[in-house]
């Protein structure tokens, strides 16, 4: 599968991503939250464009 931001593999059509009010913005999820160096007691998930794309790509189901 060629992986390109503008093909199917963008974040947006992806099963671990979670689109953010904008729908422009959104989490993956793929891996579990990562820890802060600030301290803060909760872990954070990347921050991703939805067109953006990796090689962790699953479509998302209906």
């Amino acid at each position: 599968m060629a992986l390109t931001t503008a093909g199917t593999a963008a974040c947006a059509k992806c099963k671990f991503f979670e689109a953010e009010a904008s729908a422009e913005l959104g989490l993956c999820r793929y891996n579990p939250p990562i820890s802060q160096p600030s301290g803060d007691t909760a872990g954070v998930w990347p921050k991703v464009e939805a067109s953006d794309w990796c090689g962790h790509f699953e479509p998302a189901t209906a």
